[in-house]
């Protein structure tokens, strides 16, 4: 398996030179059905919390070249074949950095333990924000719940009316002059 924390030393560097700030390094099975691994990085322009294809394409040529150049040298960071997936977070994030929770308080959040945390697993609720490593959510069933950040498993966003109209938009300059046309 690869080390993502070694890979994440890697990756950032890269993704803060192009201006973009680094939301996730992941390992996770292909979705192209071969039965290999994709390196999943999701980054975001500060200017705008998205990515778009222009920004994707830079961020995965530069990570590419860095992780050849250092195989190149012997260092293997990835065993095995793997597929490499650069994206924006998109509208339903994950929440992986403390400024996350703290910027997207308010939404509502899906939240999942680690096992072995003494307590419930799930939870999904508004976001109330992280104080310290405490992370609090006011739990649709449980009320208000403090988690400590470091058991936290998974955190995402819940696509709501609400987070789309927060959201900001990429420029849609020029939207308006686009026209369909109908066929008959």
């Amino acid at each position: 398996m690869a080390d993502i924390a070694r890979l994440t030393q890697i990756i950032e560097p890269e993704a803060q030179a192009l201006g973009f700030d680094l939301v996730r390094v992941k390992m996770m099975p292909s979705e192209a059905g071969d039965g290999t691994q994709a390196l999943q990085i999701m980054a975001e322009d500060p200017a705008t919390g998205q990515l778009v294809i222009e920004q994707c394409a830079a961020l995965s040529r530069a990570v590419s070249a860095k992780i050849d150049a250092l195989e190149e040298q012997g260092d293997v960071l990835i065993e095995g074949a793997y597929h490499l997936e650069v994206s924006s977070p998109g509208i339903d994030r994950p929440l992986t950095r403390t400024k996350d929770f703290s910027d997207w308080a308010g939404h509502e959040a899906k939240i999942s333990m680690a096992k072995g945390y003494d307590g419930q697993r799930n939870y999904r609720g508004s976001l109330k924000g992280i104080e310290g490593d405490i992370v609090t959510i006011a739990d649709r069933k449980a009320g208000d719940v403090e988690l400590p950040r470091d058991q936290i498993h998974a955190a995402q966003l819940v696509l709501t009316d609400e987070l789309i109209a927060a959201t900001r938009p990429l420029d849609t300059t020029g939207a308006d002059e686009i026209s369909e046309d109908e066929e008959n």
